[in-house]
Parts: C-alpha cells; structure tokens; sequence
C-alpha cells in the first residue's frame, strides 16, 4: 500500500466566505474527521490531485501533516470524498478520515483485467467486464491497489464470478457472491443486430395510477391524513435518514452551487 504525504493548516473559521478566500489564495477548504469530532484544515489542490493518481489512488494512505502556529501534528488518513469543477476539473473541497492503522476499514478497491485475449473472444464472443469495484474490509496496511482478474480461459458463456476470486488472508468480500465481475458473451447475430439499429418500440400499457379515483365523484384523501400524519405536519418518507451535520457543510454546499453554476 502506497503513502503519500499532504501537508495542511489547521483554520478556525468555515463559511462560504472563508472558503471563496481560501481558492483565491491557492487553497481549498477541507475537513479532517474521525473519533466523533472534525478539524477544519486548509490544503494545496495539486497535493491532493498527486495522491489520486498515484497508484493507490483514492485509497492512499496519507501521513497528514497538520501545521497549528509553530507546531506540527502528524495523522493518518484517507480521502473519503471531494468536490471537482466539472469544467475546470479542480478539486473544490475535500473530506478526509483519520484512520487507526491496528482497526480494520472498508474500502472500495478497482478490479483489472489481465491475461491474454479470453478464448471466448477469438471465437467471436463479447468481453463483458460486469464488475469493476468491489467493497473489501482489511486492515489499512493491507488495502491493495486492485483485485487482478484473469480471464484468458473463458470460454463463450462462461463467468468468472465473486466467489471465484482469490484474495490474501485477512482480506474479507463484502460483496455477493453469485456476482458475475467478467463473463463473455456470445456474438450478436445479424438479424439481431438489425432490429436493434430499426429501433422498432415494443408496445406498452399506459402506467397505472396510484391513487385514482375508483368511481366519479369520489374524494380525495386530504393532505393531513396521509400516514396518520397530524394536522399541519408533513408526512415524512418511509426510511428517510436525516444527515448528520458536519463541520464543512456550508462550504460543501458552496462548492456544489459553484459547480452547478459552471456547469
């Protein structure tokens, strides 16, 4: 697993005015969380742009050097998200965690296919690479760069699935097992072909409804009776989970309105 080093400055201040000062300056806000509590920091764009194409990329372990005044604080972390311009492709804002190296992670990790050109294919068959990340959970020395699969034996028809992959002790799958990561499929015929380049539609049913009215002249449910709510309440979705607030929320929300405005 590879390191690579980011240098940061502790801040004291968030809001979208603090975050508009700090890209003019060279910097873009970003936020250190872990053990319950978050840090607002300061860090260079092009360090972080470096880190994500290394070869580990977004899973890079990073020794964070946090500078307070005078004084240097070294942690260890991992970028969980960012923010780009979609124009410009730079990186707006970023949220890191800090990570116990002796506490297992999950982490989404890239999966390659390697070998030479699969049988299947030199018949005449379709590469289909069905999936390209898969959810591990390891200890972070541990995370690789990517899962390597090999698919040069398959024939037409055949898959490599999940359950079929081989990984180092102390590496666990999280994903499903049945899942297929590569398969080849079997050419298209030509009068297959044709009727998909026709574009000729299937029929369909107009979509039903929900809720319309059974006979002429029934009436509607009024708002408020809507899953028991009361009066004056708003129903609220089933399963609907609030976000918990964060540190960096204002200035996240400014990247993605700075965003939307360029795009």
């Amino acid at each position: 697993m590879q390191r690579m080093d980011l240098e940061a400055d502790q801040r004291q201040q968030s809001g979208k005015g603090v975050a508009r000062a700090l890209r003019r300056s060279g910097k873009i806000p970003a936020v250190l969380y872990g053990e319950g509590k978050s840090s607002l920091l300061a860090v260079v764009p092009a360090d972080l742009i470096k880190i994500l194409k290394s070869e580990s990329g977004e899973n890079a372990l990073i020794n964070l050097k946090i500078k307070d005044g005078k004084s240097v604080e070294t942690r260890t972390a991992i970028l969980r998200d960012f923010q780009k311009d979609p124009i410009s492709g730079g990186i707006l804002h970023a949220d890191l965690f800090e990570i116990n190296m002796n506490k297992a992670i999950r982490v989404r990790v890239p999966i390659m296919v390697k070998g030479d050109v699969p049988e299947g294919v030199k018949l005449g068959g379709v590469l289909q690479h069905n999936l390209r990340e898969m959810m591990i959970e390891c200890l972070p020395s541990m995370i690789p760069d990517h899962l390597d699969v090999d698919a040069a034996h398959l024939k037409i028809g055949e898959s490599i699935h999940v359950r079929d992959l081989q990984v180092e002790q102390g590496i666990r799958i999280l994903e499903d097992k049945d899942l297929a990561i590569v398969s080849v499929a079997a050419p298209m015929s030509e009068a297959k072909l044709e009727e998909i380049l026709a574009g000729t539609p299937a029929e369909t049913k107009e979509p039903e409804v929900i809720g319309k009215k059974k006979e002429e002249g029934e009436a509607e449910a009024a708002p408020e009776a809507v899953a028991g709510a009361k009066p004056g309440e708003k129903a609220e979705a089933k399963g609907e989970v609030k976000a918990p607030k964060a540190g960096g929320k204002e200035e996240k929300k400014e990247a993605k309105k700075e965003s939307g405005a360029k795009g």
